[in-house]
């Protein structure tokens, strides 16, 4: 009965490292996006502007993780850069945003109704400049504050705060998912703006494995996960490019065992836990969408292989788009995993393509 797990006994030795949100002690496979970081930030640590930061990839690539442990490093070292990490899927206006910057540098929120954003902003422009700080703002997602038209307003106000609020030492990391379609800032935006683009690729296959790896070494017991079950692992994360799935799969892929009371994660375990980890990468690709490519996605989950004249038809029938924003968008949910697209060789110029839904029809249409 050895090889059975006894009822007060578990496969995890920290289960904190399997949780989404955990920033690992040791961040690997990003040094250079981490040295191009603190390159921007350096000026604000002598207590001048830092440079301007765009952290751009797709989803699961680490980009907010890279930000948290520079910030982490800011907290433990300087007393004059005021580090600032404002969820914008959460806090999607100027008004939402400028409170959670309000209640970091003063230590409450702002009250909830009666004061205004330009008396919000005074207080915290007023704050900097009294105390000599250099306020950096990380804008996590700011791909929200285009879907709401919120992030000229933002930029503007935080990147200008100097012209009202003399000796106001303001910069932004903009953390923003590439999802195939370019964000345009206004033109007098992006002439203050200027950022430094850290790109974070798709982590490699072998990446990929040598991060779960550690995870593995550090959050179970040993023995728990042989050779080829982690290559599963990582072989189902890699398909979908975003690492979340995998830490997930791993955590889920445990408790499984855990059920069966096995001291050692299986294939079977891995398999079934797969249909709930894979969602992981569905749901949070699909609150990223926009209007008119939820409304593709819904078309394909109705007809979930379908050819793209075909679809385009319907497409333009909902939206009255054209075929070039049609073929962009189609291109978007391809680069993002949700949908496969292959050529043909039929069609006008061998252009037509079978679209093909990589979840479940209902999965999709939940979420939408």
């Amino acid at each position: 009965m050895k090889e059975f797990l006894s009822w007060d006994q578990t496969l995890f030795k920290d289960s904190e490292l399997f949780e989404l949100d955990h920033i690992p002690e040791y961040f690997h496979h990003r040094d250079a996006q981490l040295q191009s970081l603190m390159y921007c930030i350096r000026p604000a640590l002598g207590g001048g502007r830092p440079v301007n930061s765009l952290c751009i990839g797709s989803p699961g690539t680490g980009k907010t993780t890279a930000v948290l442990k520079v910030f982490e490093e800011i907290e433990k070292h300087s007393q004059n850069v005021v580090p600032v990490l404002v969820n914008c899927q959460v806090n999607s206006t100027k008004y939402a945003v400028f409170s959670q910057i309000f209640k970091k540098i003063i230590g409450y929120a702002p009250p909830a109704t009666g004061a205004s954003f330009k008396k919000i902003f005074s207080e915290v422009a007023k704050y900097i400049v009294e105390h000599e700080k250099v306020l950096l703002v990380a804008l996590d997602d700011m791909n929200y504050l285009f879907y709401e038209n919120e992030v000229d307003g933002i930029l503007y106000s935080l990147l200008r705060a100097h012209e009202t609020h003399p000796g106001a030492r303001m910069g932004v990391i903009a953390i923003l998912s590439d999802t195939g379609v370019p964000h345009l800032l206004d033109p007098k935006v992006e002439s203050v703006f200027l950022p430094e683009e850290i790109k974070f690729p798709q982590y490699t296959f072998d990446e990929i494995r040598d991060i779960l790896s550690n995870r593995i070494r550090q959050g179970f017991f040993p023995d728990v996960i042989g050779e080829s079950v982690l290559e599963t692992i990582a072989h189902h994360t890699f398909s979908l490019g975003d690492l979340r799935v995998g830490i997930d799969l791993l955590k889920r892929s445990g408790l499984n065992a855990e059920k069966r009371a096995s001291k050692t994660i299986a294939q079977e375990d891995v398999e079934s836990a797969y249909e709930k980890s894979r969602l992981v990468h569905l749901s949070y690709m699909m609150r990223t969408l926009k209007k008119e490519e939820k409304i593709l996605l819904g078309l394909i989950a109705d007809s979930p292989q379908s050819n793209s004249g075909d679809l385009y038809k319907k497409f333009h029938g909902k939206t009255t788009l054209g075929y070039t924003r049609f073929y962009e968008l189609l291109n978007k949910l391809g680069s993002v995993k949700l949908i496969d697209a292959d050529f043909t060789g039929k069609g006008a110029r061998g252009r037509s393509r079978v679209v093909k839904l990589r979840f479940k029809p209902e999965e999709v249409k939940i979420r939408l």
